[in-house]
């Protein structure tokens, strides 16, 4: 058996802050182990927030200045991680996603900055990063990168279901085969409509479950193109600044009816989304179907029993841990498999010509 430790870094869109997951793989015959040993999230400064929410937008200097601090950033809160939990000498490498400013796949470049080799230079072990790179050169979309986790450390769940800033879902279907894109925008815009209310978030779904749902703003939510293009496909940050929001500015409703008719949006979106898998690949889905159901959202109770009516799928949320990490989890598993020369991102996710093993490697 071949053992590893990693630790995966994960900043996701909603701007919690970067998810820190230290991790253990396993690999016997083919099979893949982990287990979660030490986590944590620092929380990003409102200087920090900010910088990161203004860069799409921002001068070039400013753009490649962000990039290079963000890394000396992520080095000195990976150390110091290190320090507190007394791994020091026992991590193999580090994987970190990096913190995504721009995806336009049909463009063919994605960009996650986090420079690896300050994140190296910091904490003087190797880094991989830049996982999306490789699968846009070869036609892909890039994205959903996780999948490869979904398929290799979470076999007993049909599907997997991320509700971070952006909802994804990755289902397997014939034999090997996996298929996973971006469902709709989903913390991103329930976030910013909870903190017109100031609230950080809406915790556990309750200022939408006081809401009234709005069919008419419901109809031109679920009328937009995107939701009808087959997959794989994914989505950029821009859409739903761009595209939701303008829509939801458009009526004059209160931020909880607001918030009741986008948490039911995403609900029957995640309900068509998996009958579209279930119409493309020639499939049919009972209630005893399981999907696991992590990221910030799938803290939303109500949200959650939402999609359970919606979707009539069995819905499991696991323990907090969980829910929280999975995505650093999977980043660290990622980084190992690119250690080991070995696939990490799938075609039949993202749709490029080929598997590729994604990651540039920095070693300190």
């Amino acid at each position: 058996m071949e053992t590893y430790t990693a630790i995966g870094l994960m900043s996701g869109s909603s701007l919690d802050g970067l998810d820190i997951a230290c991790c253990e793989f396993s690999v016997e015959n083919g099979k893949w182990n982990f287990k979660i040993l030490k986590t944590d999230v620092v929380a990003y400064p409102d200087e920090w927030a900010q910088d990161l929410k203004g860069l799409p937008v921002a001068h070039a200097k400013t753009f490649w200045e962000t990039h290079a601090r963000l890394g000396n950033y992520f080095g000195e809160q990976v150390s110091a991680f290190i320090k507190k939990n007394s791994l020091t000498g026992k991590v193999d490498w580090v994987s970190s996603h990096g913190h995504t400013i721009f995806h336009f796949p049909e463009k063919k470049f994605t960009t996650q900055i986090g420079d690896g080799a300050a994140i190296a230079a910091r904490t003087n072990l190797p880094i991989i990063c830049d996982f999306r790179s490789a699968d846009i050169a070869d036609g892909g979309q890039g994205t959903p990168i996780v999948p490869i986790g979904d398929k290799l450390l979470f076999t007993g769940y049909r599907f997997c279901l991320n509700i971070g800033g952006i909802a994804n879902i990755s289902c397997k279907i014939v034999g090997d085969s996996i298929v996973a894109f971006d469902i709709c925008a989903a913390n991103q815009v329930i976030n910013s409509l909870a903190n017109r209310l100031g609230k950080d978030f809406d915790e556990s779904g309750t200022l939408a479950a006081t809401g009234k749902l709005n069919e008419g703003l419901l109809k031109k939510l679920n009328a937009l193109g995107f939701y009808t293009q087959p997959y794989p496909k994914s989505l950029d940050n821009s859409f739903s600044r761009d595209v939701i929001f303008q829509l939801l500015e458009e009526v004059e409703l209160s931020v909880e009816d607001k918030l009741r008719t986008y948490t039911e949006h995403i609900a029957i979106q995640v309900a068509e989304h998996i009958r579209m898998i279930a119409q493309k690949e020639k499939m049919s889905f009972s209630n005893d179907e399981k999907m696991l159901a992590t990221g910030g959202g799938a803290f939303n109770k109500f949200l959650i029993e939402r999609i359970k009516e919606q979707s009539k799928i069995n819905v499991e949320v696991p323990g907090s841990e969980l829910v929280k990490f999975k995505e650093a989890v999977v980043i660290a598993f990622m980084g190992v498999l690119r250690m080991r020369n070995e696939v990490n991102v799938l075609k039949s996710v993202t749709g490029a010509s080929k598997d590729s093993i994604g990651g540039a490697v920095y070693r300190p």
